[in-house]
């Protein structure tokens, strides 16, 4: 097996594809292990690929809402799975083109005007952190989940956004936690790579 992760990524979703067309991938992991930085170059390797950003789906709330919900609730409410099912990938998997409205993080409420559009293609990557729950398993042909030391996701996170990212990823984490402790434990994606 390659020891960089993305090409390990690449290799198997290049042996997936022999079985499998279009093939959906989601590439898990807690924040900041370095998803959203490998997705845009494994999704340029591969060619013929959508690339779904799962911070689109992300379901909102306040700040005071999040520290009322316990680790479960983080974990189940995070990511509107329904949404992400929905209005990307059943019209991809159906050839037909996905239009939905990201998450307004400009308002941090509701969704923006824009809309994001895309188009069939043979490989279908979901990159965000819950992108490999179980709700979406038979939709979701190969699982792979990021792994990064705690320090490291850390220090990624505060270079990225700051004070601000540092006290929201404290939310978070007890959320992301339960996600692979109860929900997707690591034994259960079909790879696991180190970033």
């Amino acid at each position: 097996m390659p020891s960089q992760p993305e090409d390990q990524i690449v290799e198997a979703i290049q042996q997936a594809l022999r079985t499998q067309r279009p093939l959906v991938v989601a590439l898990d992991g807690r924040s900041g292990a370095g998803k959203s930085t490998l997705a845009p170059q494994v999704a340029a390797r591969l060619g013929d690929c959508c690339l779904i950003q799962g911070d689109d789906f992300y379901s909102g709330g306040s700040a005071a809402e999040w520290d009322r919900r316990s680790a479960e609730q983080k974990a189940q409410l995070c990511m509107d799975w329904q949404r992400l099912r929905n209005e990307a990938l059943l019209p991809l998997l159906a050839g037909q083109i996905a239009r939905w409205h990201p998450f307004n993080f400009e308002t941090g409420a509701g969704l923006a005007e824009d809309v994001r559009s895309a188009s069939p293609a043979a490989i279908l990557l979901i990159d965000g952190v819950y992108s490999g729950r179980p709700e979406l398993a038979d939709l979701v042909h190969l699982t792979i989940l990021m792994e990064t030391e705690d320090a490291e996701r850390g220090r990624r996170l505060f270079e990225r956004e700051g004070l601000a990212q540092v006290e929201w990823q404290q939310r978070w984490d007890a959320g992301e936690a339960y996600y692979f402790e109860h929900i997707k434990p690591r034994q259960s994606f079909d790879l696991v790579v180190r970033s």
